[in-house]
Formats: structure tokens, sequence, C-alpha cells
């Protein structure tokens, strides 16, 4: 199956980076202090949100509506998108109170996965973007190499560290991960994690390790979890998955094995499922990944292709 198959949640978010931009600091503070300017406005990695005829909206602040706040809260440049210029301004350190009192009653603050990503699908995609990037800031305050404090630059798409004597640069960092469906004739195999809602089964997935390609990190994730030996991997497609800071990148394999065993403490169960049993799961009293994963796709156009 080809990653045009895939219809994949916060991969769409049609903005025009302008990355040559961000170092020109005087075009960059213009620009955010223009009528042009949007803000996409964070609080504790949730969202802000408009209520519309009980629905969830993005918001997209207008530069009147934030300006008070833009030089002492962290912020950040997006790109371009419907002709405006879009920012992320993170609110987190204002307590709940002052909030409130900042926006009218129509706002509030979700997490992102709960609100709005069926909905408005470009629209999430941006926020996932912007929710990301404010996340990584958040926990680059100080420099890896030598302890000191690091600051924002180039319009915080890169942190320096202020000691002179190192000056090191530090980029947004991506957590590559494979996500995997491991299938065996008219059978896929699922697992289930503890972290997991009850009864949910998804594909198996792990974070790719130094030193190694991606093909070997799904046969290494798959035997590590779940005692099943895989031969050919087929790459499917990759999603943004900022919860917080990782790349989901889409595996078919094809196994070799059948027995499944735990040689670690991974998973509860893992089960071998026809696509019959999938279609009709429910019955069973049990459900698969949400819909906003990568994961539902694999399996949902796994069902489709048999």
């Amino acid at each position: 199956m080809s990653s045009s198959s895939f219809d994949l949640y916060y991969t769409n978010a049609q903005i025009d980076r302008r990355s040559t931009d961000r170092p020109r600091t005087e075009l960059i503070t213009e620009t955010l202090y223009s009528e042009q300017a949007r803000f996409v406005v964070l609080s504790d990695n949730q969202n802000l949100f408009e209520l519309k005829d009980d629905l969830h909206h993005p918001a997209f602040l207008e530069r009147k509506d934030v300006e008070a706040y833009i030089p002492h809260h962290p912020w950040a440049y997006l790109g371009v998108y419907d002709n405006h210029a879009l920012f992320v301004l993170d609110l987190s350190v204002l307590e709940d109170q002052a909030l409130i009192e900042g926006f009218e009653n129509k706002y509030l603050f979700e997490d992102l996965r709960r609100a709005a990503p069926v909905h408005q699908r470009t629209e999430a995609s941006q926020l996932a973007y912007a929710r990301g990037l404010m996340y990584w800031h958040k926990r680059h305050r100080f420099c890896g190499a030598c302890g000191s404090e690091t600051e924002s630059q180039q319009a915080g798409h890169v942190r320096k560290c202020l000691n002179p004597e190192c000056g090191l640069e530090h980029f947004p960092r991506t957590d590559p991960a494979v996500i995997m469906l491991v299938t065996h004739g008219d059978k896929c195999l699922l697992g289930r994690h503890s972290r997991l809602k009850a009864g949910m089964y998804s594909t198996l997935a792990g974070f790719v390790e130094p030193g190694e390609t991606l093909e070997d990190a799904v046969r290494r994730e798959v035997m590590e979890e779940a005692g099943i030996k895989v031969g050919k991997v087929t790459y499917a497609a990759s999603q943004p998955w900022p919860f917080p800071t990782s790349l989901m990148l889409g595996f078919y394999g094809e196994a070799e094995t059948t027995e499944i065993s735990f040689a670690d403490d991974e998973l509860e169960d893992a089960q071998w499922f026809t696509r019959d049993e999938l279609i009709n799961i429910a019955d069973q009293g049990k459900s698969l990944a949400s819909h906003d994963s990568i994961a539902r796709q694999l399996i949902e156009n796994w069902i489709k292709a048999g």
C-alpha cells in the first residue's frame, strides 16, 4: 500500500514555513506586530479553542487580542497561511484566573487530541506544529553541553547558549519512532499496553535506537515486545506526532513466526486478528487505536486491501 492511500491527521498544515525569513529579526518583529499576524495560543500544552455550536474550533487571534502578552511570553514564528503570518504564543506561566480574565468566555484551553483533529484537519495540523515547537522550548531552557541558560533566536527555531565560551546552538528535536502492522497471511498482530484504555488494541511501536536502520528497528521492537520474527518490512507513511515530540514512521512487516512470547514487560497482551474479527471487534468487547493515529490507518488500510 502506497503512502498516497493514507489520509492522516496532523500532516496537512499547508503552511509556507518561510525558513529563510527566520534570521531576519527586523522583518519578523515588524510582522509580529502587523495587522496580518494571527496567533495560536497555548497554555500548559493545551491549545486555545473557540466554542461555536457546541464544537471546539481552533482559535486564531489577532494582534490586538494578544498584544499585551507578546513582550512577556515565549513566541515563535510558524510561517504563512492564507495570507496571514502565523505565530504561536505560550502563556503557560499565567495563572488560570489571569487567562480567564484575558479572554472572553467563548474561549477555552483544551488538549488538541480531545478537541479538534476530526473536524478541522488543516487547522489541527497547525496547532500540532505549534504545540510541538513550544514543548521543545520549555525543555531546552538550559544548554546540554555546559548547563548555561539558552535564549530563543531565529524566530523561535533555535535556542543559543548564552555562555560566550560555549555559544552552542540547539535546534528543535524530533524523535523518530517506528510503528508497524505485522501480518501473517490473513491475520495481523495487535498488542495491548497498560497505558491504553481498557480493551483497546493497537499496532506495535518503538523508538529508533542510535546506529539502527528503520527496518531493523521494526524487527527488533516486534521481537522484543511479542517474540515474533519479522522478515520483509515495507514503508507505508509517516505522521508528525507532537505528543510530545515524535515522528511516527509507519511500516508493514511480514511475520516469519507466529508464536507470541513476551521478552519484556512492554505489552499486557498480544493477539492475532483476522479482518472479520477487526471489523466486528466491538462484539468482542475490544476497540482499536484512535482515529487520528497512524496506527488506525495502518489497520484500516490492511482491512480494505483484503
